[in-house]
């Protein structure tokens, strides 16, 4: 089974730069359009086939979208035109989920503190809830009407160790998801809840994402198949009738490849859990950042460009604000830098060591540290690959700097320099106004009449 893959159609850096040459040329990258984001909506539909296509002998899946990996609502409309569900963790996400047009019998609601409210919602709207404690399990059970529709099913921690980003990997011995099945009595409070209550349906586990090894994730699906099975045994009924087993495949940034493939995925759990494809349990999938990291990318207008001890420094309008990760953890979250001349071109030329930083006012607005790129100047573009996941689509409003537009594209050509390439909008430019509104501007005489002593 092959770990990797080529990108289907032109190559990924190649439609990158035909987009970047047209956005360059249409006024979407500019002076006055300094950074903006980009949706490749051709490699987003190629992704979502790879991933059906992993699955494909297998009955009864439900691929869902984790929507807080790209919460753009013109995104998920095109997730859920390509056949996929969507799981939300949040009002919020529920909120553009349904805007979005997934019907609630395919939308999986996950947190760790919902709310009474978003219980009773989820119930109402027929949702699928997975539980996160026992706790939360009683708290259902007091809220669920009659006959509700929805799945319900409980989280487990597998507690099968941590990844290479400890902050990724959610089955720790610690890890603030789910019950944790390794501790002591823990596995009997399971069984005993699934048998105090009928409706629960469902087990849910989720090792982690970045920097989990696929061995990692399928052992972790592997307890969760096995306690599965325990609970039907013990009540001498297929009670659980579903296993969702969450997402977390790895993103390669090095290269344009993908690696590894979600039929690698399927193959390694195959090979862990061989039981779990037989079409006895319906299987959930909740994959974010693998479907959507290789199909985005920031382009960004370099401000200025100054020397500092010997290095090369340039100012570009994208940071922190919609890198953050990548700032504040550069080990784990390292980015391809592409240089890009002033009318969207590849730049060429001899390398030279430069840091590329953002817009941000503290010093560790550092996108690429010491990078190898030809020499970038005032006016020239920087592109960053692969962020079609988590980046510009949840920006930080980190010294009220506005919200990047965001756009889809299509490449017709081989990506070669004729191609044509068409633009949609995704999410318009935030307004300084809206910054204003956003800051209390409707509010701004409220303080004033507060704390006034008498006599003053």
């Amino acid at each position: 089974m092959p770990l990797t893959s080529p990108a289907p159609g032109p190559p990924s850096s190649a439609r990158v730069a035909a987009a970047v040459r047209h956005a360059v040329g249409a006024g979407l990258l500019g002076e006055s359009r300094p950074v903006a984001g980009f949706i490749d909506a051709d490699g987003v539909r190629d992704s979502v086939a790879a991933l059906q296509d992993a699955f494909a002998a297998t009955p009864g899946v439900l691929h869902t979208f984790a929507a807080k990996a790209a919460s753009l609502v013109p995104v998920l409309r095109l997730l859920a035109d390509s056949g996929m569900g969507c799981e939300v963790a949040s009002p919020g996400e529920l909120r553009i989920a349904l805007d979005a047009g997934f019907a609630p019998s395919v939308i999986v609601l996950d947190s760790p503190a919902k709310t009474r409210d978003e219980i009773r919602q989820a119930l109402a709207l027929g949702v699928t809830l997975n539980a996160d404690s026992l706790d939360e399990v009683h708290r259902i059970d007091s809220l669920r009407p009659r006959g509700a529709p929805s799945v319900i099913g409980m989280r487990v921690n597998p507690q099968v160790g941590s990844g290479s980003i400890g902050a990724m990997s959610t089955a720790t011995a610690t890890s603030k998801f789910g019950v944790a099945l390794r501790d002591p009595g823990a596995r009997k409070r399971v069984v005993q809840a699934f048998a105090d209550h009928s409706w629960l349906t469902q087990l849910h586990a989720h090792v982690g994402s970045q920097g989990c090894s696929l061995e990692l994730i399928a052992a972790g699906v592997a307890e969760t198949y096995r306690l599965a099975e325990e609970i039907n045994e013990t009540l001498g009924t297929r009670q659980i009738t579903s296993i969702d087993i969450g997402g977390g495949l790895p993103v390669n940034f090095d290269d344009d490849s993908v690696r590894p493939t979600f039929a690698a995925y399927a193959a390694a759990l195959r090979t862990a859990v061989p039981g779990l494809f037989d079409g006895r349990y319906r299987l959930v999938t909740e994959f974010g950042r693998s479907l959507l990291a290789k199909n985005g990318f920031i382009g960004a207008l370099v401000e200025y460009t100054k020397d500092a001890g010997g290095r090369r420094v340039a100012l570009t309008h994208a940071g922190a604000q919609i890198a953050t990760r990548t700032v504040f953890m550069p080990e784990a979250w390292p980015l391809r830098a592409g240089a890009f001349d002033a009318e969207g071109r590849p730049k060429g030329g001899p390398l030279l060591v430069q840091d590329v930083a953002g817009p941000c006012c503290f010093a560790g607005d550092v996108i690429a540290h010491a990078r190898k790129l030809p020499e970038l100047q005032e006016g020239d573009f920087v592109v960053l690959y692969d962020t079609g996941a988590y980046y510009f689509s949840t920006p930080w409003s980190y010294n009220s700097l506005p919200r990047p537009a965001v756009y889809g594209f299509s490449v017709a050509g081989d990506g070669s320099g004729g191609d044509a390439v068409r633009f949609a909008p995704v999410r318009d430019a935030q307004s300084l106004d809206s910054i204003a509104e956003e800051s209390g501007a409707g509010h701004a005489d409220s303080l004033l009449a507060l704390g006034l002593r008498s006599g003053r």
